[in-house]
């Protein structure tokens, strides 16, 4: 099967029972991605498929042959943080930073979608990544910020 992953194909030779998550981290080496649950309850995974946010935790690699996945190592290729992680950080949108690849990779998909225009509808369409560490009043604001810019 080829993983097209941050915009490069790989082929892999994979058991068809083997998890996005694991073939990102343990054949790909990029372990941006954390395997948080690994039960599809935290969020910690979330990643881009075909520009639409997923659990890799709950898709199979083999559903994602000819597709394309972005991950947090796959959002800036030029050197420079994504507006999103740069107001994460403005916005001390993290503590431990466990959760923070997968609220960045859900929040980007927030914007994309056009699901920022309130607080309130901001938490709903996160609620699917959980912050052990309770960031959340500084990840709203980051998103609010990211969205306020035209971040898409």
């Amino acid at each position: 099967m080829t993983l097209t992953v941050n915009g490069a194909d790989h082929g892999l030779r994979l058991d068809g029972r083997v998890t996005l998550l694991d073939a990102l981290r343990d054949d790909l080496g990029l372990v941006g991605t954390k395997k948080g649950c690994d039960q599809g309850a935290c969020g910690a995974c979330t990643v881009l498929l075909d520009d639409r946010r997923v659990l890799a935790c709950l898709t199979l690699a083999a559903q994602c042959d000819g597709r394309q996945v972005t991950t947090i190592e796959g959002l800036t290729g030029d050197g420079h943080g994504h507006p999103l992680q740069d107001a994460f950080l403005r916005h001390d949108g993290f503590q431990c930073g466990y959760c923070t690849p997968g609220q960045i990779m859900s929040a980007v998909a927030l914007l994309r979608e056009g699901r920022a225009g309130s607080d309130e509808e901001i938490r709903e369409f996160m609620s699917g990544n959980i912050c052990r560490c309770g960031a959340y009043p500084n990840i709203i604001a980051a998103i609010r910020e990211a969205a306020g810019a035209g971040v898409r």
